[in-house]
């Protein structure tokens, strides 16, 4: 079975309002709600691709009754721990007037250890024939030690782990050998202590994720498409170009592609380059991706397989 676990899910408020005026009544024009969390997202797109899974993480009220309705009505299980507080609820406000956008995030419900031991004793529970996504920041009460104790249950009892978040944590979960880790370029960039990264660093660092013991590492690159690190090979596949509407969650879409693909037995080379055709579709769409538009998309690509010398590399 494939597990997800999203620590802080959300919904997402979009609006849109002709102005954003303050101590006045701003009407809007425009709204639209949707349940969220990386977490959240990698179970709807498995489910679109004809894969069971449990959805897992913490659920707050009301809110969080909100998310595991949607998430049941798609047919996807779910096995939250129940807390007290509100599960978060972000605002997202575009004003016409001036083209741009306001961002609330809030913080959620604050996670005590006896929760935290409920979601860890759930996780201890899954074994080699599993695969398990961690996916999205830690909420209040959570600390990246727990990302650490579920790493280490993953080695102990040979399920495969998922993780992705941008915190350094990732660097300490290593010695685990995660399945596969999801940072972006300027993630990466961040956990080595650099402003920006090259072409031969992105190279370079990938290969010493993958060394010190990350089985994959898919390395978003945005626009400029994506690569894959594995003790083997190195690809790089080109991302289509369309109108970007939102990235929020062409990252979840990649990820949750590119591991369901495998998991139904699809060649890496195929998996690799439809998951970044769905996150491209993700990011041209006002939501996740239907698919329908995948193929089309992966006319405009190709997979390249990168041999990398120090000094050498010029594709991406």
């Amino acid at each position: 079975m494939i597990y997800t676990c999203t620590m802080n899910p959300a919904i997402d408020l979009f609006v849109s309002t002709d102005k954003y005026d303050p101590l006045v009544v701003n009407r809007t024009s425009e709204e639209d709600i949707q349940p969220n969390g990386k977490g959240v997202n990698i179970s709807f797109i498995l489910k679109m691709l004809d894969i069971d899974n449990i959805a897992l993480g913490f659920s707050g009220e009301f809110t969080g009754a909100f998310i595991e309705e949607a998430l049941e009505k798609k047919g996807i299980k779910t096995q939250f721990v129940h807390v007290k507080g509100t599960t978060r609820i972000n605002v997202f406000t575009h004003v016409k007037s001036e083209n741009t956008e306001y961002k609330l995030v809030n913080r959620g419900p604050l996670i005590n250890s006896e929760q935290i031991n409920k979601l860890t004793s759930y996780i201890s529970y899954l074994n080699e024939e599993d695969v398990l996504f961690v996916s999205g920041s830690n909420p209040r009460g959570v600390t990246d030690e727990v990302i650490l104790e579920i790493a280490r249950l993953s080695n102990e009892n040979k399920f495969k782990f998922v993780l992705d978040t941008s915190s350094k944590v990732v660097l300490e979960s290593l010695k685990y050998k995660p399945y596969c880790i999801k940072p972006n370029d300027e993630e990466l960039a961040k956990w080595f202590n650099k402003s920006t990264l090259s072409n031969e660093e992105l190279i370079y660092y990938g290969k010493k994720l993958v060394d010190s013991g990350a089985q994959m590492v898919l390395l978003s690159l945005g626009e400029k498409g994506c690569l894959l690190f594995t003790s083997s090979k190195i690809l790089f596949v080109n991302a289509p170009k369309g109108k970007v509407v939102n990235t929020a969650c062409s990252g979840d879409t990649l990820l949750g592609t590119f591991i369901g693909l495998l998991r139904k037995g699809i060649v890496i080379e195929e998996a690799l380059k439809e998951a970044v055709a769905a996150g491209s579709s993700t990011a041209f769409s006002p939501g996740l991706t239907d698919y329908t538009d995948v193929e089309e998309l992966k006319k405009q690509m190709k997979v390249k397989k990168i041999n990398f010398r120090i000094g050498e590399y010029k594709h991406v």
